[in-house]
């Protein structure tokens, strides 16, 4: 109730009717804290390494893969049809593209992703099954976020990686996307067509709430393992010259995901 009471007036104001209008006022507080976190602020900085960038793909291709299998599943529905653009959007091949660019073509066996990741994919195949048209709260946070944040952060990621292609950054590219501002505006004016009764919007826009949810939870979880896993590495410092952060692949690897999981979340601040 109180996420329909505050999508209710857009940022003047006024009461704003429009589905992407009433998500954007809803989530509005979660994007804020989202945004100040110190994982979120690490990334815009370009503080990103190889290892980081691989882990962040690993977790992407978990999300999206279980997004798109849903969409696809549910393509028909009347909530999801409206907003299905496989051919401009779909993220699944082109992070496959970059896993296999990186890991090479036994790729599949070395995806590694953090328990959060697990437990977002987890949601979005539920109400996949059970209530679709809540699908249409996380395509839009995902998809337009990428849109809008897709060319900065590959830039960023290509300059931090000292990377001299485009190999390895497939993801943040939308070849079937000639314009991303008109698309997002035609993206924008079919979510807000989908019929929707009162109870369903309401539940639209609390799903859109629980996705940022999802991935501050994933940033908070992360930060806990960095921290014991510093304190770790900091107690065997003295012990060992191998015992050094660099060198544990438990370390690394928490590390990586605390920076790929802001990475996840860049996107979504400029819908």
């Amino acid at each position: 109730m109180d996420t329909m009471k505050s999508a209710r007036k857009n940022e003047t104001g006024e009461v704003g009717s429009d589905l992407s209008e009433q998500i954007k006022a809803a989530t509005k507080d979660n994007h804020v804290r989202a945004e100040n976190t110190q994982l979120m602020l690490s990334y815009q900085k370009g503080e990103i390494t190889l290892v980081q960038y691989k882990v962040l793909l690993c977790s992407l291709y978990e999300i999206y893969r279980a997004l798109e299998d849903e969409l696809d599943r549910n393509a028909s529905h009347p909530a999801v049809a409206p907003i299905y653009f496989p051919q401009e959007l779909a993220r699944v091949e082109s992070l496959e593209r970059d896993l296999e660019h990186f890991f090479g073509s036994e790729w599949r066996k070395r995806v590694i992703v953090p328990a959060a990741t697990l437990r977002y994919g987890h949601r979005l195949r539920q109400i996949g099954r059970e209530n679709p048209e809540l699908l249409v709260a996380h395509a839009y946070t995902r998809y337009l976020g990428d849109l809008s944040g897709g060319q900065v952060l590959g830039k960023i990621t290509q300059k931090s990686l000292g990377l001299s292609s485009k190999e390895g950054l497939s993801f943040f590219h939308f070849p079937g996307v000639s314009s991303p501002n008109r698309f997002k505006q035609l993206y924008r004016s079919r979510m807000n067509s989908i019929e929707l009764t009162e109870k369903e919007k309401a539940a639209v826009l609390e799903e859109a709430v629980q996705a940022f949810e999802l991935n501050i939870q994933v940033f908070d979880d992360l930060q806990k393992m960095l921290s014991v896993a510093t304190e770790t590495a900091d107690q065997h410092k003295d012990r060992s010259p191998a015992a050094v952060l660099p060198s544990s692949p438990i370390v690394q690897f928490t590390v990586g995901l605390c920076v790929a999981l802001a990475t996840i979340g860049v996107g979504m601040y400029a819908l």
